[in-house]
């Protein structure tokens, strides 16, 4: 029994000390597009680039109108947004229709015109989606659609309860394009206001992920049940709709999350060392992470129960799935053939 403990104890240190070592190797070079040097005008060849921003949008009453309001309030002098309406059954439509048409005064900065571009007034269109064409995934055909449609040079792809600052824009702009980059990820400020929420290149395109602290804003999820819920639809989707590949994933996570736990208290002499290894390694990166986001670095001593969690919505996703033989979100069902032969 002590050389399983060794054993053991020697995987789960070097796993996650190895995670603490990509850390402290990886976040030095991800930008932080929030600093003062990033609070300029972007430069290329052709001048400010033309940005789209395009917000799909179903059944998102409570929040489509905040964030379209924001969006045409950025501090940027070149760009248009488009709405999709995706088959909703609530007033999203009709709120998009609304703020399409409301006046808007145009900022001093933004008066005159730029040669190629008439008009520099941020400018909303709004697309209705009525049916869903076989073979297409809802959110994905509304970001195609509206894709076909946009004149920009950018298309900035983003969600009906993403907030954003003015300068957000701006600011991603002009590290973009100074990089450069063909696909940018920034980083958002995650709104947490329950306990729950907190726990839980083929192409051959350059793509750069950068931190932006509360530049944009998203509160994703609404309690512990609410995280559940919005990732039980892809769990099984990540794992290819794979059963056994999901119950070894299970297995797996278990075994690196429960275990350094486990074996300190469980272990004898120094075969607790590893396990000490491996708990003080994550608690460095919960402490790492704390000084990114608004995730507390003593939401450690809740690891276990967000690793059962993780779990719990790991197997849920794939029984839900298998049960219903597909996966119904948002109203539209996606048969699992379609799903597993990559149709949608």
């Amino acid at each position: 029994m002590a050389y399983f403990y060794w054993i053991a104890g020697t995987i789960l240190g070097l796993a996650w000390f190895s995670r603490i070592v990509d850390a402290a190797l990886g976040m030095p070079s991800v930008a932080d597009v929030s600093l003062p040097e990033w609070d300029r005008n972007p430069v290329s060849p052709a001048g400010n680039p033309r940005v789209s921003i395009i917000v799909p949008a179903r059944n998102e009453e409570e929040t489509i109108e905040q964030a379209l309001n924001l969006l045409l309030a950025l501090d940027y002098d070149n760009y248009e947004v488009i709405a999709v309406n995706d088959r909703s059954t609530d007033s999203t439509g009709e709120i998009m229709v609304r703020v399409s048409q409301s006046p808007r005064p145009v900022p001093a900065k933004n008066a005159g015109t730029r040669a190629g571009h008439p008009s520099l007034t941020p400018n909303l269109r709004v697309i209705h989606h009525r049916e869903l064409p076989p073979g297409w995934l809802g959110k994905t055909h509304a970001m195609w659609t509206a894709a076909q449609q946009a004149d920009g040079d950018w298309l900035l792809f983003t969600d009906a309860d993403v907030l954003f600052k003015p300068d957000s824009l701006r600011r991603a702009l002009a590290y973009a394009e100074s990089v450069p980059a063909d696909h940018v990820v920034l980083f958002p400020r995650m709104i947490m206001k329950r306990p729950g929420e907190f726990m839980m290149k083929k192409a051959g395109f350059a793509q750069r992920n950068v931190f932006g602290r509360d530049l944009i804003s998203i509160r994703w999820a609404h309690g512990a049940m609410g995280v559940v819920e919005n990732l039980t639809k892809n769990f099984f989707a990540v794992l290819s709709f794979q059963a056994w590949r999901t119950v070894i994933s299970a297995f797996g996570l278990a075994f690196l999350n429960f275990g350094p736990f486990l074996g300190v208290w469980l272990a004898h002499g120094w075969a607790r060392v590893p396990y000490g290894v491996a708990l003080g390694s994550m608690f460095l990166i919960y402490l790492g992470m704390s000084w990114r986001s608004a995730v507390p670095a003593y939401y450690f001593l809740l690891h276990p129960v967000s690793t059962a969690l993780f779990i719990y919505t790991l197997l849920r996703s794939m029984a839900l799935t298998l049960w219903n033989d597909g996966i119904v979100w948002r109203g539209t069902r996606y048969p699992l053939e379609e799903l597993r032969k990559g149709m949608v």
